[in-house]
């Protein structure tokens, strides 16, 4: 069974695009030795509740200030309109072609930033959004339980086939009320991407940060710091 779908959740879209571009990058995955799991979801919590607007959700991404050496911006990316078609994920599919490319994510309240490092070598990226505890723990419950409930897929994008294995990790513990995170190994020409993506929603903000397993450990902490700072 096919969806043909426009993109993808949580920053699949730029994996896919750097794999078809014959990107070479293969990340290490020795540093996902994330904390225990915690036991049970937790009830949602209303601390937090005042809904941030996208720009005060842009003040609160990182920067290459707080990054460290080595970071470069990256522009966004022009809007892509070839179609991307996934096969072999009945989960995806019956979630239909809007939820399964993240169409439950996309919440009016959002900011989004990337960077690569190492002269390209690596990339990160970081996603915030603002909305009631309840649609943000919906909407990224049901696209990542989707994703990570299918080990291996196909994903055809512009025309390039891809083979898509994913893999639930354990999340990091005490981080924000709930806590999601998964590997993605992005397959095509015989040359692979490793992505990492965590997100954690911290009462009415989800942050989720994708890229290089090593960047995302390293840098996921302060992320949520600046996120939920307060002052």
């Amino acid at each position: 069974m096919r969806v043909r779908v426009a993109t993808t959740a949580l920053g699949i879209t730029a994996a896919l695009l750097a794999v078809s571009a014959c990107s070479s990058a293969t990340a290490d995955t020795k540093s996902d030795t994330p904390s225990s799991v915690p036991s049970g979801k937790p009830a949602l919590s209303d601390r937090n509740a005042a809904l941030l607007s996208s720009d005060v959700l842009e003040t609160r991404l990182l920067d290459e200030s707080d990054l460290g050496g080595g970071y470069v911006h990256k522009p966004e990316r022009a809007a892509q309109h070839d179609d991307v078609t996934v096969v072999g994920c009945p989960a995806l599919s019956e979630l239909g072609g809007d939820a399964a490319t993240g169409g439950t994510l996309a919440f009016p309240r959002k900011a989004k930033a990337a960077f690569t490092y190492a002269g390209g070598a690596s990339e990160l990226s970081e996603e915030l959004y603002s909305d009631s505890a309840n649609k943000l723990s919906d909407g990224i419950s049901r696209i990542s339980g989707a994703m990570t409930g299918c080990p291996s897929y196909q994903v055809v994008a512009g025309g390039t086939p891809i083979d898509v294995s994913t893999r639930k990790l354990p999340v990091p513990h005490g981080l924000g009320d709930e806590q999601w995170s998964q590997l993605l190994t992005f397959t095509a020409g015989g040359r692979s991407t490793v992505v990492k993506q965590t997100a954690i929603r911290d009462g009415s903000l989800l942050l989720i940060v994708s890229g290089s397993p090593a960047l995302v450990d390293r840098h996921l902490g302060a992320a949520l710091a600046k996120a939920t700072a307060t002052t």
